[in-house]
């Protein structure tokens, strides 16, 4: 079957779509050949008989993949087309254009086969739904895939071979050169480069965090070496956290060739789309470690120690790692052992915390938090007497190097401030090189040219004043530096220094306090005795040394201000019986105070019942015969309201208790008080206003004949006529009244 037999009247009906793609901008931008040779396809397509409104190009994949790692909007918009019908004949200048993996190129295929679409490549038209011509597709790209993975293994085969030998040529990091050797790394010529890289790693040994070192270029305003790329030009700016940090950890300035520290990945979004993404490998993962390859700024175990360094400042950390590893950074607290206490009892790392107005310092063991989920501490002590105890021990064990360490810390100072004005010495020098490059271009060029002499005597005047700037800070900054010691000064400082403690306590800050501790001290084990208000310490110095010691802890007393007795007593009576606010009122209506002086309330009884641990009152279950129980249950289940109860109470009709005076009022609940209150009177009753006219009595004298049993009463609870009735048939007849 030729090709034009292919083709038929319903393919030229639809559309001629001219797929173009090229595998990057690079081969777009220098393979233009290429590129025509695609674009001409849109001939062949008039050729084979579609019109030119008929043929469509698709070029938005110009300088995209096809190997299915990236998104194609214009593979996308031609897979629709096709399954949408609208497509005859789908032209290519090969089918590694179309897709370079088998799962888009088949799916092409099968929606072109249900859809009687044609493709066409620089050897022929296939149609997808006859067998032979599907099976070549299927072949094709198979063998585009695969042509595509050995071009990718020997490419990176040979880059592999080349990173194990450490010559392969990649970005360098500030401070580096590559020589004209293969694999050969030089430090910078420029000496201020170089002089700003060495500080970093200096200020980190002396202040052990990458943050602080950045705070510290940050407080004397000296400017870091920065550039975009090897092939940009270094300039010069402000030093950002990111660019200290970067410093500390890339191994390639402990002198070590890498390759191999991060590796691509393919995986699935949320939306199922497939995107990369890189993982930072650990160091026993990484492809080529060469140590010793070339000169470095430090050696690798300096590089080790600050990598361990940097990797226990950082928070927060999982459980396991801060047991593992140092306490962290010194930070701006007054507790001198924060990150190096551990706990005596569970061996957990202790938490510091501080308290009053005072800033008490004080560690807490979070132990039990963390197992069983409660707000119990495994322990709990204030650190002021523990941590003057540990500074005792630190002083007592620097005494046979006093003096030493007292010229170290005076050199030590100069040589820093020295460091700082060679930054600001090095500036001068660059800015009047600057200055110098600008005057040679100036005349070098054709002083009738004013357009360019004029821009670069701009240059120039620009270079000038920023060389007198270099020079006026460098000049302010000497000014300030204090003058060296003399040597009268140096015997004052000698002598200053047989008295440590002076030294110890002269102003500075916790942080400088905790970083002379961490010296000598690697970690302090605490162990509480509370029967014997005492604490153990056990101090482990450096090489593993230890050391311990006693601390007597203060003794707990007696608050000074306290509620007194009598009201305590009170409250353990009416707690089980009353809420806290019915407590209050009980409370004030007798008079009583707080320990300051206030009314109660419910939150301050509520307080003073947890600070003594009196259980509050429960929820009651409903009342049962003989019980006792509040006026508001026992009008509930007698049906009356409360304050008919109130009123027979205060009348003496129903007995009623106390707790206290004051307290709310109780009654028992007995059957024969039930049988008192009825829904209908018996026989013989009558209401207590009738009772008092028929026996001439007022309601006083009628209602202390109830209380003294002399009258028998009931209580109606229900119909027009409902409260007190009084029995009166017992009464005696008078004398014109006739006897039933």
């Amino acid at each position: 079957m030729t090709e034009h037999s292919k083709i038929a009247a319903g393919h030229q009906a639809r559309l001629a779509v001219v797929y173009l793609r090229q595998s990057s901008a690079s081969q777009v931008e220098n393979n233009r050949e290429s590129t025509e040779r695609q674009y001409a396809l849109s001939g062949r397509a008039r050729e084979l008989g579609w019109p030119d409104e008929r043929v469509l190009v698709i070029d938005e994949d110009l300088g995209l993949s096809g190997s299915g790692s990236v998104m194609r909007a214009g593979f996308a918009r031609l897979t629709s087309e096709v399954a949408l019908a609208r497509v005859g004949i789908v032209l290519g200048l090969e089918v590694s254009r179309l897709a370079r993996n088998n799962a888009d190129w088949h799916r092409l295929i099968e929606l072109a086969g249900l859809t009687d679409t044609l493709i066409g490549d620089a050897d022929g038209i296939y149609h997808p739904a006859l067998f032979n011509d599907r099976l070549l597709l299927g072949l094709k790209g198979a063998m585009s895939e695969a042509e595509l993975h050995v071009l990718r293994a020997r490419l990176n085969g040979g880059i592999r071979n080349k990173a194990a030998r450490g010559e392969l040529r990649r970005g360098l990091p500030i401070g580096f050169v590559w020589g004209e050797a293969d694999g050969e790394i030089l430090i910078h010529p420029d000496e201020a480069v170089a002089h700003a890289i060495r500080t970093v790693f200096a200020r980190f040994a002396e202040l052990g965090s990458a943050r602080r070192v950045w705070l510290w270029f940050r407080e004397q305003a000296m400017k870091f070496p920065l550039w975009l790329n090897a092939r940009t030009e270094l300039r010069w700016g402000e030093a950002s956290y990111h660019a200290i940090h970067s410093v500390l950890a890339n191994p390639v300035y402990a002198g070590a060739y890498v390759y191999g520290k991060y590796r691509r990945e393919t995986v699935l979004d949320e939306t199922g789309a497939r995107c990369k993404r890189i993982r930072k490998l650990p160091m026993e993962d990484w492809q080529v470690l060469i140590k010793d390859h070339h000169q470095g700024y430090i050696d690798w175990p300096t590089f080790e120690a600050n990598r361990e360094r940097m990797a226990a400042n950082t928070q927060p950390r999982t459980h396991a790692k801060a047991q593992e590893q140092a306490g962290g950074a010194a930070r701006e607290g007054g507790a001198l052992l924060q990150g190096i206490a551990r706990c005596g009892h569970c061996g957990r790392r202790l938490h510091t915390h501080y308290r009053g107005r005072t800033v008490t310092p004080g560690y807490h063991c979070p132990g039990k938090v963390v197992v069983e989920g409660r707000g119990v501490h495994c322990l709990n002590v204030g650190g002021g007497q523990i941590d003057e105890a540990v500074v005792a021990a630190f002083l007592e064990a620097l005494e046979p190097v006093r003096l030493t360490a007292t010229l170290e810390a005076a050199e030590r100072l100069e040589n820093d401030r020295e460091a700082a004005l060679k930054h600001w010495r090095l500036d001068v020098e660059r800015a009047a090189f600057a200055v110098n490059r600008a005057e040679r271009r100036y005349c070098a060029v054709d002083p009738d040219n004013r357009l360019v002499a004029r821009r670069l005597e701009q240059e120039w005047e620009e270079a000038l004043r920023a060389l007198e700037a270099a020079k006026a800070e460098l000049a302010r900054r000497e000014e300030q530096r204090p003058r060296v010691l003399s040597a009268t000064e140096r015997e004052t400082l000698l002598a200053l220094g047989a008295d440590l403690a002076s030294v110890w306590y002269a102003p500075t800050t916790p942080r400088d306090r905790k970083e002379l501790l961490r010296t000598l001290l690697d970690e302090v084990t605490l162990h509480v005795d509370r029967d014997e208000a005492a604490a153990l310490l056990v101090l482990r110095w450096k090489g593993n040394a230890t050391s311990r010691l006693t601390v007597a802890l203060p003794r707990s007393r007696p608050a000074t201000v306290r509620t007194d007795e009598d009201t305590l007593a009170l409250l353990r009576r009416l707690a089980p019986h009353y809420p806290d606010a019915v407590i209050a009122g009980v409370l004030n209506r007798q008079g009583r105070r707080t320990a300051y002086g206030h009314r109660f309330d419910a939150n301050r009884v509520g307080y003073l019942r947890k600070h003594w641990k009196i259980p509050a009152c429960k929820a009651k279950p409903p009342a049962a015969d003989g019980d006792i129980v509040t006026v508001r249950q026992a009008a509930a289940a007698l049906g009356v309201a409360p304050s008919t109860l109130h009123r027979h109470v205060n009348d003496g009709l129903i007995p009623g208790e106390q707790v206290t005076p004051g307290a709310p009022w109780r009654i028992r609940l007995t059957a024969e008080l039930k049988a008192r209150f009825l829904a209908t009177p018996g026989e013989g009753f009558e209401p207590i206003r009738d009772a008092m006219e028929n026996l001439g009595l007022s309601r006083q004298v009628v209602l202390q004949r109830v209380k003294r049993g002399e009258l028998e009463s009931v209580h109606v609870v229900r119909g027009q006529r409902k409260g007190l009735w009084i029995k009166t048939i017992d009464k005696n007849p008078s004398l014109f009244e006739q006897i039933p």
